[in-house]
């Protein structure tokens, strides 16, 4: 087994994580995220709390896989795979502040049950909802779309995976921003048709490259291989004599 087999199937395997708890999160947290007066109704607050856990598990992925493919990319480019883990952490913490503002509205309303002021209420609860969906537009879209570029353009360059993989996240990255910055002006809703097609290259990459690295592990760069030929050729010479 290479060196770097355990690493990348880690690695693999987290990014898989990530897509499910992601996508658990958001079907979870549906109750809140769609009906601006939860925090008035009976609400479904298991479900939600559910969707803050998936939400967390995803927190713990992404840290996960950027400390995991942190040694692998370190030795390709330093400076490269450094800003990666960055942006992956940044991503993370944005993802928490969503997390605190998603479970807040959970708790005022189980605080507020039976007391007055009921416009008081919705108001903090339409605040705290506001500060999730910009949360999930930062995080998951523009934070996303950046370390996405960093990491395809490593793996295209030094030809970890195949660069049919890689082209794929060099794609979806910037997409996925722009995506991100016409939901910012107000082009269209960030949950709509066209966000759900511009995040579609992305989702793609990270599903083929976690496949890629649970199947097969990382390709060897052409210096590698070469100097992997050049050793076994002297070690077959010097057997001979």
């Amino acid at each position: 087994m290479k060196p770097t087999r355990g690493t990348a199937m880690i690695a693999g395997v987290l990014f898989l994580v990530t897509e499910v708890a992601a996508i658990a999160g958001v079907l979870l947290y549906r109750p809140v995220l769609t009906d601006s007066r939860y925090v008035l109704g009976s609400g479904a607050d298991g479900r939600v709390l559910a969707g803050a856990l998936c939400e967390i598990v995803l927190v713990i992925a992404i840290i996960g896989s950027a400390v995991t493919l942190y040694p692998v990319l370190r030795k390709r480019h330093e400076g490269a795979a450094l800003g990666y883990v960055c942006l992956r952490l940044l991503e993370a913490a944005v993802i928490v502040v969503g997390i605190v503002a998603t479970v807040s509205i959970v708790t005022l309303r189980r605080e507020r049950a039976g007391a007055g002021d009921v416009d008081a209420a919705v108001m903090v609860a339409e605040s705290l909802l506001a500060i999730h969906d910009c949360t999930f537009l930062f995080g998951p879209n523009f934070i996303l779309g950046a370390n996405t570029v960093i990491l395809a353009a490593l793996v295209y360059a030094f030809r970890l995976v195949p660069r049919t993989i890689a082209v794929c996240g060099l794609i979806g990255g910037p997409l996925i921003c722009a995506s991100a910055t016409a939901v910012l002006f107000g082009l269209y809703e960030q949950v709509s048709v066209v966000g759900s097609i511009a995040a579609v290259p992305v989702f793609g990459w990270e599903v083929a490259l976690a496949v890629r690295l649970i199947a097969k592990g990382f390709d060897a760069s052409p210096v590698e291989a070469r100097r992997r030929f050049s050793r076994r050729r002297r070690m077959a010479v010097s057997e001979s004599v």
